[in-house]
């Protein structure tokens, strides 16, 4: 609600009166019945290909570029190839937007989570929902578990690392604020200051150059980059997810939101009906496994 108008004439106070009332009933109950309009609205507000989008009866979608497989194909977002290219259409679809209601968006990795109004409607990127995340943004209900892993060249000292402690003399490296970098800081704590890259070619570059021991990326990604683009290197290990509770991907969307309740209701409808596990399994099979640092 607005404030209510600053100074009135002595010749309303009526009129005053009737608008304080108003007001008033507007007003956030302290109760939990205040929750039921609320629901109602969202319900209403959700309902298929009539939400308050960037675009009128368009979906925007936005992730970075060069978009990296397996979550994307060919650095092509909208041809609906690659694990995260088909969630955004499952869940644009779930929203009542067909393919060609769809609109691509590319925005940094990092710029899509900074504070600060949003061009899309919402961003997947594989990015990590947390607390201080949350500060800025909203985000949806998660729709892959992930964890992280390291990445040597074969031969060298840093791949027959078995432990965290191994990993401590190292020098590492991974995508400037990435849930990655963060595991090298807070979880290995290694001897020597993390090396922060732009993107993940460069990560990739400087462990090929030698610049880095190692570099930390997701699981899934650091399946493709071993068997496809980095063939002389290998995975060291993964990590164990920190703190009991997975760590998971989620869609990102601008603060408060309108549509975050209607996006995060339909990936849990997604996970629900086994969508997201018949996608995974389509798109990220052959990231299943990899021992584990203790």
């Amino acid at each position: 609600m607005h404030p209510a108008p600053r100074t009135l004439r002595h010749a309303v106070v009526a009129a005053t009166v009737a608008l304080l009332a108003t007001a008033v009933g507007c007003a956030p109950q302290p109760d939990g019945k205040a929750s039921a309009p609320a629901s109602g609205s969202a319900a209403k507000s959700c309902a298929p290909g009539k939400l308050a989008t960037r675009t009128s009866g368009k979906l925007t979608i936005a992730t970075d570029e060069p978009a990296y497989e397996p979550w994307f194909q060919d650095d092509k977002p909208a041809d609906g190839k690659g694990f995260e290219s088909s969630v955004a259409y499952a869940v644009a679809k779930q929203l009542g937007y067909g393919k060609n209601a769809v609109v691509w968006q590319s925005v940094p990795f990092n710029k899509a989570f900074a504070p600060g109004i949003k061009t899309f409607d919402f961003d997947i990127n594989q990015v990590s929902i947390s607390d201080e995340r949350k500060k800025a943004v909203d985000f949806s209900s998660g729709y892959y578990d992930v964890r992280q892993a390291v990445i040597a060249l074969k031969g060298s000292k840093a791949a027959k690392a078995s432990s965290i402690a191994d990993l401590k003399g190292l020098k590492l490296g991974a995508q400037v604020g990435t849930t990655s970098l963060d595991y090298i800081t807070d979880v290995v704590k290694p001897k020597q200051e993390a090396a922060a890259f732009a993107k993940n070619d460069q990560a990739k570059s400087a462990l090929k150059n030698g610049q880095v021991d190692a570099i930390v990326v997701d699981l899934p990604t650091a399946f493709y980059i071993t068997s496809a683009e980095v063939t002389d290197a290998k995975i060291v290990g993964q990590f164990e997810n920190q703190g009991g509770t997975p760590e998971q991907f989620g869609l990102v969307l601008d603060k408060g939101s309108a549509l975050t309740p209607c996006v995060s209701g339909a990936v849990d409808a997604l996970r629900k009906d086994g969508t997201l596990a018949r996608l995974e399994k389509q798109w990220l099979s052959d990231a299943v496994d990899a021992p584990v640092f203790k």
